[in-house]
């Protein structure tokens, strides 16, 4: 809170005090993660703009730091090394401050976030429908009244690829490129009839591996041209991009109908009550029916806890700025003078805890609230 007038504090510890109450009133356990977390679950799986904007050093023994860049991770953590069983149900709160490189406006370097997890919920529908009912509820109670909720659901797009006949590295590259939609589309155009076969500057390289070991051609080629290695890659991985690539060359192409599929689903938004008619437009198989009626489910959930969809907006293509979601995404966004500010937002995402060390999985659903955003709206 450095730079703010006593005032100002005062009335942010107020708004804050009354975001919380509304979590540890449902059963949210406060907690305090640690603010200095290893980066390197952030700067893989959080996605490019948290990436560019964490602030990352080195401490004594060579090991890369940060920051943190946002409390969901750092509550991920909390919950790994405290819980006897981490599959077991847990529900945490936390409110404390985060830091980011700034990039746009009412967002400092160091911003307060408000926000809950719950890991291991029995009911993961209504679970969903829970967080953003507590969400809501929290944001009501500090003084918002006027606000637009809009989400996403990356299952749906994760069941309509399983139903996609294609090799999974494909469908692989194509959930890593769904924040992405201009590098999403041409990779995708790649995959089709026609593209595959398009030259660059690394094809003959390419056409070596296609015919050898990756491995051993990879590392004779940086060491005949004295290459740096960048990006984080080793070796090895460079060897298994260039082994992809090359058995790309092999395969049949993706038809160009399950290609427009795919684009057509993204294409889809509306009323969240109303989608389901562009959804039945969909050639998908089992999988797609299957989340389909997981989405209508949690739209039950939602109305079985007074909110209404029909208010709500739904966008195929929205997946927040994070790149760990799986499923359900939801943003809240206010009014300003200078136009929507986003002083919410949450999700699903059952893989982070596992990529983050967890022996078995965690499905898991939270929320944040951006309290100086928030309170910049309510002033």
């Amino acid at each position: 809170m450095a730079g703010k007038s006593s005032a100002e504090r005062s009335s942010l510890e107020h708004q804050n005090t009354a975001l919380m109450a509304v979590f540890e009133r449902a059963g949210f356990d406060h907690v305090a993660p640690d603010i200095i977390q290893p980066a390197d679950i952030f700067l893989e799986r959080s996605g490019e703009d948290i990436r560019a904007r964490t602030f990352v050093f080195t401490d004594p023994s060579g090991a890369e730091m940060c920051l943190r860049p946002d409390l969901t991770v750092p509550a991920c953590r909390y919950h790994l090394s405290h819980a006897d069983n981490p599959a077991a149900e847990r529900r945490y709160c936390y409110l404390g401050p985060a830091f980011r490189f700034p990039d746009e406006l009412l967002s400092p370097q160091e911003f307060t976030q408000a926000g809950l997890e719950w890991f291991g919920a029995p009911e993961p529908i209504a679970a969903e429908a829970r967080v953003l009912k507590l969400t809501i509820s929290a944001l009501e109670a500090a003084g918002l009244s006027r606000y637009r909720v809009s989400f996403g659901d990356l299952g749906l797009f994760s069941a309509l690829l399983e139903d996609t006949e294609m090799p999974e590295r494909w469908r692989q590259r194509l959930r890593h490129h769904f924040w992405r939609p201009h590098a999403f589309r041409e990779l995708l155009d790649s995959f089709c009839a026609g593209r595959g076969a398009r030259r660059t500057s690394i094809s003959p390289l390419v056409d070596r591996v296609a015919a050898g070991d990756a491995l051993a051609i990879a590392e004779a080629e940086i060491d005949a041209r004295k290459l740096p290695l960048v990006g984080g890659r080793d070796v090895p991985e460079i060897a298994a991009r260039l082994a992809n690539k090359a058995a790309d060359r092999q395969e049949t192409p993706l038809e160009r109908s399950k290609a427009d599929t795919l684009n057509a689903y993204l294409a889809v938004a509306g009323e969240a009550s109303s989608i389901d008619a562009q959804f039945a437009a969909i050639a998908g198989g089992p999988r797609f029916k299957g989340a389909r009626d997981y989405y209508a489910k949690r739209l039950f959930e939602m109305e079985e806890l007074g909110l209404n969809p029909r208010r709500f907006h739904f966008a195929a293509g929205f997946g927040r700025e994070l790149e760990y979601y799986t499923g359900f995404t939801f943003q809240i966004e206010a009014d300003t003078p200078h136009g929507p500010v986003a002083v919410a937002g949450g999700g699903r995402y059952d893989n982070l805890l596992s990529d983050m060390g967890s022996p078995v999985a965690v499905p898991a659903v939270g929320c944040a609230i951006h309290t100086d955003r928030l309170k910049a709206v309510l002033a």
